[in-house]
């Protein structure tokens, strides 16, 4: 299987496992991936994430993503959506990132400070490459 869009593929496998109701989600790990599951951990949408250790079976590193649901088992998370893709880039200056849901939801965005929502990028002042959005 080619990887052409890992973040794609990250968001599939967390809405995919969110419809079948799963627990927990395996994604395989890479920088970009770890801080956006941080991301969703720190703004709530998923209970925790742990980085899992290659094995045989797995040889690069991967993280275990803990799903977060209500108690009559609806996702913390209701959409999630890729913004920029590999072939068209979705970049936006501080003040030009838009808010996702009216403000109830967050948008990822990779900046030259790090990887930060959409609220902390306008506070900072920094544009940067909007990554995915969740609510």
């Amino acid at each position: 299987m080619s990887m052409t869009d890992p973040v794609a593929d990250f968001l599939t496998r967390v809405r995919n496992a969110i419809q079948a109701a799963h627990g927990t989600v395996e994604i395989p790990a890479s920088k970009l991936k770890k801080e956006m599951a941080r991301i969703l951990q720190e703004q709530g949408y998923i209970q925790s994430f742990e980085i899992a250790a290659p094995d045989a079976e797995h040889p690069g590193e991967r993280i275990r993503i803990k799903l977060k649901y209500t108690d009559d088992r609806r996702s913390a998370i209701s959409g999630l959506r890729r913004a920029s893709r590999p072939g068209q880039r979705h970049y936006a200056p501080a003040d030009g990132i838009k808010k996702v849901q009216g403000g109830l939801g967050i948008a990822i965005v990779s900046t030259s400070s790090g990887v930060m929502t959409d609220h902390d990028a306008r506070k900072a002042g920094v544009g940067g490459e909007v990554v995915a959005e969740v609510w």
